[in-house]
């Protein structure tokens, strides 16, 4: 064996490879609400997305429907569309990430990526700090950028204390937690409907999850 060969040899003894990409997580099948919890007379399955809320009638608390698994870091992506009725009505909601059931309660405890009329992509701390971590955007961009009563294009990265939020491919928030006992919390994520004074609906499909870090 030559020497050219040995060193080779050696070298690679010490050449560590990049760990394999995390595998994509379906957390929704399309189908039924398996793997995840809530109360199901406000949480349905109809044309394989989620739907959360009622045209029919009121919504009387916050509803969550939340993963039975909890995560950390990771990038979720998935469509979401608002209904109302009457059409045009306010509409609220958003999608709860790190976060943990309140007991006895039908709130939940956590970041909330925002959802609706006025919020869309914002970032509020539900039940905990109960004010939005981030400036609001504006009017006038969610106007031209939000696709009324279709499908939207919404993706959060969460990694150590960072949190995206993208809508239709725009970053709306950009937010960096300081407190490390929150930063470094697991938490399940959850579909939320907010109590309105009028019927409305919020569907979700397309969730994916990828799994980021370690």
């Amino acid at each position: 064996m030559n020497k050219p060969l040995l060193l080779s040899l050696s070298l690679a003894a010490f050449i560590t490879l990049p760990a394999p990409a995390a595998e994509p997580i379906q957390l929704f099948n399309g189908k039924d609400l398996s793997d995840w919890n809530g109360d199901e007379k406000w949480f349905r399955v109809e044309d394989g997305a989620i739907v959360a809320g009622s045209l029919k009638e009121k919504i009387p608390h916050n509803y969550f429907l939340a993963t039975d698994k909890k995560y950390h870091d990771f990038e979720l992506t998935c469509k979401v569309k608002t209904l109302s009725n009457p059409p045009g009505s306010k509409i609220n909601g958003g999608i709860q990430i790190r976060s943990v059931r309140v007991p006895n309660d039908t709130e939940m405890i956590g970041f909330q990526a925002d959802i609706g009329t006025g919020v869309w992509g914002a970032l509020y701390d539900e039940s905990r700090r109960r004010k939005f971590l981030t400036k609001k955007p504006a009017a006038e961009l969610l106007e031209k950028l939000i696709k009324k009563e279709e499908w939207n294009d919404y993706r959060i990265v969460c990694k150590d204390n960072h949190i995206q939020i993208f809508v239709n491919g725009e970053k709306l928030t950009d937010y960096k937690e300081d407190d490390e006992e929150i930063a470094v919390a697991k938490g399940h994520i959850a579909l939320q409907v907010h109590k309105a004074p009028h019927p409305i609906e919020i569907h979700y499909k397309d969730l994916v999850l990828t799994p980021l870090g370690k």
